[in-house]
């Protein structure tokens, strides 16, 4: 089982990584609220078109297996999937109500760009923490497979603490897979000029913390909201806490 405390030496680390919703700031609930809205009513019309019984999507068994930490499009195919629907791609060009997993996509997207309309805040010691960083000399870094990341950071005042950005954006221009895969965070880890040996992850999303084990950083620490200590375990965290609160920094 991995451990619930965690001490942050300076001699052992050069750089840390952030994952962004859910870490760094809450958009991961606005996220998971856009997405619930987004396929509540795709899967009650299909439910209808196909005479089946309409099972809504479920924010706990649901967004964290299926689509949590994902890229967009990637988190819809998997939990389609999961219910059996394959639908065709479709493109930038498609309706809005088009079955399709372009239009899902951007249908959930609108949905959050509007949520963003009320403002954004950073995750509860946040802030402190990256000030503690920078004071003792870590290079940090913030990846999200979002396209939205870095207006979302700039919303939550939050951007100047980080020496290097990875963003869907740079995923789409670089062809990088999303999570699990690695590729994300390894860049992140070389544009800052370190070794993934000589960086801390922190991550909330299962696909998060399977990517940060798969790229060998030197400790993988997992966020825990809620009941997934055991299963961000399992996938390979080295430590799990409640929030960057709990995570302190010393130098020996």
């Amino acid at each position: 089982m991995c451990a619930d405390l965690v001490t942050l030496d300076r001699c052992r680390f050069d750089g840390a990584i952030f994952d962004l919703d859910g870490v760094l700031t809450d958009t991961a609930r606005v996220h998971a609220a856009a997405w619930k809205a987004t396929f509540d009513t795709f899967l009650e019309s299909w439910a209808q078109r196909h005479g089946l019984s309409f099972k809504p999507f479920d924010i706990e068994a649901d967004y964290f297996t299926y689509v949590d930490g994902r890229p967009r499009y990637d988190g819809i195919r998997t939990f389609l999937a999961a219910r059996g629907i394959h639908l065709p791609e479709g493109s930038e060009h498609d309706p809005d109500a088009a079955d399709t997993v372009h239009a899902l996509g951007e249908r959930k997207t609108q949905l959050f760009r509007q949520a963003l309309q009320n403002g954004i805040a950073p995750t509860n010691g946040a802030e402190a923490f990256l000030k503690k960083l920078r004071h003792f000399g870590l290079r940090t870094a913030m990846v999200s497979s979002s396209k939205n990341a870095r207006a979302i950071l700039n919303a939550a005042k939050i951007e100047h603490h980080f020496d290097v950005c990875v963003d869907g954006v740079d995923a789409e221009i670089l062809a990088l897979p999303g999570k699990p895969d690695p590729s994300l965070f390894l860049e992140a880890t070389r544009r800052l000029g370190i070794r993934p040996s000589r960086a801390i992850l922190f991550e909330d999303s299962l696909a998060g913390v399977e990517a940060g084990k798969r790229g060998s950083f030197g400790c993988v620490v997992g966020i825990d909201h809620g009941s997934r200590r055991v299963a961000l375990c399992q996938r390979g965290a080295d430590v799990v806490v409640k929030s960057l609160q709990e995570v302190h920094v010393e130098e020996n």
